[in-house]
């Protein structure tokens, strides 16, 4: 079992940056998510907001691995999350419903507003590998490794661009049935925009 610990602070209010992580996909930096669909959305008795959502995720694997370890190259992802209005956090967790011997990731997100105007995020991912064969171990450091690659890059430069594209929209009037998060705008967006660019810093990182 891996262990992987990593924290990020925003230079933006909380409710954008949480309106940002709910409206990532699509982006250009998220081409291995081929769906994404919402199965329920309700409220608690308490205000809170609880959202189901099924993921399709191309699955790749290393060089190493045997033929057949999984069935296909997709994987469906389970996400269950709670915005939490009156305590402003959002509370985010996604698993693999499938190529669980193999491999699977338990990951948790929590966005929680800090101080005036920021917000920080924390993500921790337990990763468990139970397909043996003397490969248990490189399976779990593969997992852990990918962990770390796709906080560290894909996932965080497409909050930061959906955050850059809500900035924008904000200052301009939109007119009925437009859309600034359409899949195209956030390619030219993206093709604009600086690969390093992105409003915030890494309080922490921290993985096992």
């Amino acid at each position: 079992m891996k262990f992987f610990s990593q924290s990020f602070l925003y230079d933006d209010p909380w409710p954008i940056v949480s309106l940002a992580f709910f409206l990532r996909y699509p982006n250009p930096y998220a081409s291995h998510v081929l769906s994404c669909d919402v199965i329920s959305r309700d409220f608690t008795p308490s205000g809170s907001l609880v959202t189901t959502r099924l993921i399709l995720k191309t699955a790749t694997l290393p060089r190493w691995a045997p033929r057949g370890i999984v069935s296909r190259s997709e994987s469906w992802i389970l996400e269950e999350s709670e915005v939490d209005p009156q305590g402003k956090i959002v509370r985010c967790l996604t698993r693999n419903l499938d190529h669980v011997k193999a491999m699977q990731v338990h990951e948790t997100q929590i966005f929680s507003q800090v101080g005036e105007g920021k917000t920080l995020q924390t993500t921790e991912a337990r990763i468990v590998s139970g397909f043996g064969w003397g490969l248990t171990r490189q399976i779990e450091n593969y997992g852990l490794a990918r962990s770390g690659k796709m906080s560290n890059g894909c996932s965080r430069e497409g909050v930061a661009l959906i955050l850059d594209m809500i900035r924008q929209a904000r200052q301009q009037p939109m007119t009925v049935g437009s859309s600034y998060l359409s899949p195209i705008s956030a390619s030219r967006f993206a093709t604009a925009r600086r690969p390093s660019e992105h409003s915030g810093s890494e309080p922490d990182n921290l993985s096992s």
